[in-house]
């Protein structure tokens, strides 16, 4: 009945009346469903947030729930979540910035437009990653001041912050300027020295595998360090000189920057490990000599992420198409092709380019239907879910490569309902063919019958409107509590049945 209920709650077509009966019975999990509802009305959400204080949270932030519906001392979840939208109340941020609940001062601290006072109320608090959390999102004055905390999360927080001040995120890089961090997270857990096993880490600690500390808190100087260098606004000639720095982490970082001059992305393509070059190939600042270089790269990471970078000249992503993990979905680079660019793609010789260019969603109709009669599978099925094929297209389709294509013309959405009958009853099956036409909006009852024969289909069709009211009622007693809720959700069941389930509870 759980799921029934569950389901109800994110029926479509649930009346007012039900909802309501549904809010004085919600727990949790119906409460959740409800809570997305788009038809909810003000007076049900106070009423959802009276009945089920979680729920008020999500309430609060999908704009349901306004200040004057929250008091802070009854809801103080809900009070921070209209804080954090800049909807809540000044006074509200002083009670809070004293609650006892640490987690509750944290998600204070990430709030914008805190009193002043508030903000020193923060910056003086008790537990470190309050202030830390404060340190990552406040203004640059506050950062500037943060900057020199005695503890190093504090500052790793303030490295991170790009409205810091750029010469306080130099200075956190260097440590020229600033008094000596006094603890760390490890100091504060551990005797001095101490290094965090990586191998076999504590189940007992937090602390990342290979944290250390003999005293000088190497670690957390380490993670200040990392946060500056990927901060935009810490100045590149404080973070150019550790291109060749023995930490890959560290190399990693300075690799995703926008701003590096050439000469140290020319070092960073030649460093040996892969997870630098593949920052560095998909970092949009790498220009085409290093993307050519890159191109060649024995890395299949590297080449994937090149393959993504929105400024790669064709002939490199045509080469790129043939390697393996470049994946099904538009490039960035095709997106932004010319029309001419698209035209030469779609006449080229090569199968990749043209499966490349097969998979935008808005060909000119001449380039469209050409791509259709194509001779390779790969462009074919790239290009079976594009709008504006007739249904003759989408069967020739099939008829000259069968199952490599079967589920791709599946996902069309100018598919006809005949043509998404016949193709759940090909032989041989396609089993995510069941899957794709129980997700379509063309889907007649008579594929949707067949789709519920599919153990992975089924959850999907059950929630399907095109299938029978009774079919739907039938399924309400299904094994799977997946179908079972996919149809108490479907709007095509009978009214008098969802009011005969709620009112059974």
């Amino acid at each position: 009945m759980q799921h029934i209920l569950c389901g109800l709650a994110a029926n479509p077509a649930l009346s007012s009346a039900l909802v309501d009966r549904l809010i004085a019975i919600a727990d949790d999990d119906i409460a959740t469903g409800l809570a997305r509802r788009a038809d909810l009305g003000r007076a049900q959400a106070v009423a959802l947030a009276e009945r089920i204080g979680a729920s008020a949270v999500r309430l609060a932030y999908e704009g349901r729930l306004t200040a004057a519906d929250v008091d802070p001392s009854v809801r103080p979840d809900a009070a921070l979540a209209l804080l954090d939208q800049g909807a809540g109340r000044p006074e509200w941020a002083r009670l809070l910035a004293v609650d006892p609940v640490r987690e509750r001062r944290e998600k204070l601290a990430a709030c914008p437009g805190l009193p002043s006072d508030v903000v020193d109320t923060l910056a003086a608090d008790p537990d470190v990653r309050v202030v830390a959390e404060l340190a990552l999102w406040t203004t640059p004055d506050v950062a500037a001041r943060l900057a020199a905390h005695p503890h190093a999360e504090v500052r790793r927080a303030v490295a991170g912050n790009e409205a810091a001040p750029p010469a306080v995120l130099a200075a956190l890089v260097t440590g020229e300027g600033l008094p000596a961090a006094r603890r760390c997270l490890i100091c504060d857990h551990e005797e001095t020295p101490f290094v965090h096993e990586p191998q076999y880490p504590r189940l007992d600690c937090e602390l990342p595998p290979g944290a250390s500390c003999d005293g000088s808190h190497e670690s957390a100087v380490h993670d200040v360090r990392e946060a500056a260098l990927r901060n935009p606004a810490t100045p590149v000639e404080a973070v150019v000189g550790f291109v060749d720095h023995p930490s890959m982490l560290l190399r990693r970082a300075l690799a995703a920057r926008q701003d590096l001059p050439r000469q140290a992305c020319a070092r960073l393509a030649l460093d040996p490990a892969p997870g630098v070059r593949a920052d560095l190939a998909d970092n949009p600042a790498t220009g085409e000599a290093l993307i050519r270089a890159l191109a060649g790269d024995r890395d299949p990471e590297v080449r994937r992420r090149l393959a993504h970078h929105l400024r790669v000249p064709l002939d490199v992503l045509t080469h790129l198409a043939r390697s393996p993990r470049i994946g099904a979905a538009l490039l960035p680079r095709i997106a932004a092709s010319s029309p001419a660019e698209v035209e030469e793609l779609a006449e080229s010789p090569d199968p990749a380019a043209r499966m490349l260019v097969a998979q935008r969603r808005d060909l000119p109709p001449g380039i469209r239907d050409r791509l259709a009669d194509d001779p390779d599978a790969k462009v074919v099925k790239a290009l079976a879910p594009h709008p504006g094929l007739t249904e003759g297209q989408l069967r020739a389709m099939v008829d000259r490569h069968g199952v490599r294509v079967l589920a791709r013309v599946a996902t069309n959405p100018d598919a006809p309902p005949a043509l998404l009958e016949d193709l759940v009853r090909h032989e041989p099956t396609v089993q995510k063919v069941f899957r794709e036409v129980a997700r379509h909006r063309g889907a007649t009852a008579s594929a949707l019958l067949v789709c519920l024969t599919d153990e992975r289909a089924r959850p999907v069709a059950a929630g399907h409107p095109a299938l029978p009211p009774p079919v739907v009622a039938e399924l309400l007693a299904d094994a799977d509590w997946q179908v079972v809720e996919a149809a108490a959700a479907n709007p095509s069941l009978p009214p008098a049945v969802m009011s005969d389930l709620v009112h059974q509870r």
